[in-house]
């Protein structure tokens, strides 16, 4: 009965499933390539004719590729951040029919790894529906569909949701900063290289998930951002046109049993307003943060009526929050608490 069907989710679900071919121009990768002063001219030289031989009838040469997957009729694909990062850079997206169509960047998630492209036709294109992911339970049958390492267009694999609110430590691309990634799904759906930014689809072939990352250490460990993550985002474009997301503008640490012994806390949960990345700011200027007056050391107890743990964070609260929000903050400054109010910032 599952064998049977899986066939027909994937035959429902794959015409929406895209794989993203990523060119720029040869002389633009020309130009980057001379003001590089580190290497050997020799091998710059090199390089630069490789590039040549590769660039088609138009001067572009493809330099990456990745999974999407289309969410509207007119020609929406949701991927990852990570793979849709560069407005200089050319996007293709290629069809399980063998159709190729120009595509833009209509928004990039500037929190989660999610990005979303535009296909540039008046087409019709069949579509994925989104699911509800607050409602996933372990064991639940799920597929991940991709353009395995970059190569093996169309590749599907099948497996089970193995967990759930998981966090992983990752850079989402090479602008931004090494962080912490709460509430992903954990799966043993085979997710490889070049994967990511498909679909995981229950077995009503609808998204439950953009595949993002696999553990490389360990087998069938896989994590996939929750589709909620993104519905947000879809409904910001629909509304503003780009992505809105809420912030207060600090950096901070969740305090747990550890934190707390290693800082001497009074408290065991919260966010302690510090930065172990010295190059970083600790309260951005001119932030909701730095108007209520929030210092460094502080802990920030509650935000929106709700306890903040390492299983409820400040980014999982801000997700069901909109920009210019005013909401409750409890604060822990100088071994006394106080509540006030905040109104939320658009991070950019």
């Amino acid at each position: 009965m599952f064998k049977n069907n899986l066939v027909s989710v994937i035959k429902k679900v794959l015409p929406a499933t895209v794989t993203i071919i990523i060119s720029r121009d040869f002389n633009e990768l020309q130009k980057e390539a001379k003001s590089i002063t580190n290497i050997l001219p020799a091998i710059k030289n090199k390089k630069l004719r490789d590039l040549k031989d590769q660039a088609d009838k138009d001067g572009m040469v493809r330099i990456g590729s990745g999974s999407g997957f289309i969410v509207s009729p007119e020609g929406i694909v949701m991927s990852n951040r990570h793979i849709v990062n560069d407005y200089e850079n050319h996007y293709t997206v290629l069809t399980t029919d063998g159709k190729k169509y120009n595509a833009k960047i209509i928004a990039k998630d500037p929190v989660s790894d999610i990005a979303m492209l535009k296909i540039e036709n008046t087409n019709k294109f069949p579509y994925i529906k989104l699911s509800n992911s607050v409602k996933l339970k372990l064991g639940e049958e799920v597929i991940a569909i991709g353009n395995a390492m970059g190569i093996f267009q169309n590749t599907v694999s099948a497996g089970i949701i193995s967990g759930l609110s998981r966090s992983i430590t990752a850079q989402i691309d090479s602008r931004s900063p090494i962080q912490e990634i709460h509430g992903l799904i954990q799966t043993d759906a085979a997710i490889n290289p070049g994967n990511s930014g498909g679909p995981l689809v229950n077995m009503k072939g609808e998204a439950i998930g953009i595949n993002i990352a696999i553990i490389s250490t360990a087998e069938n460990i896989g994590f996939t951002l929750p589709i909620n993550m993104a519905k947000k985002d879809l409904e910001d474009i629909k509304k503003y046109g780009k992505i809105c997301k809420p912030f207060l503008g600090v950096h901070y640490i969740i305090v747990d049993d550890h934190i707390k012994n290693k800082f001497k806390l009074p408290v065991n949960f919260g966010a302690y307003v510090i930065n172990e990345k010295p190059y970083n700011e600790i309260i951005i200027p001119n932030s909701p943060a730095e108007k209520i007056g929030i210092k460094e050391k502080d802990i920030i107890l509650e935000l929106a009526g709700q306890k903040i743990t390492q299983e409820k964070t400040i980014g999982d609260i801000l997700e069901d929050c909109s920009v210019g929000d005013c909401k409750k903050i409890k604060i822990l400054h100088a071994g006394k608490e106080f509540e006030t109010k905040i109104i939320l910032g658009e991070r950019k």
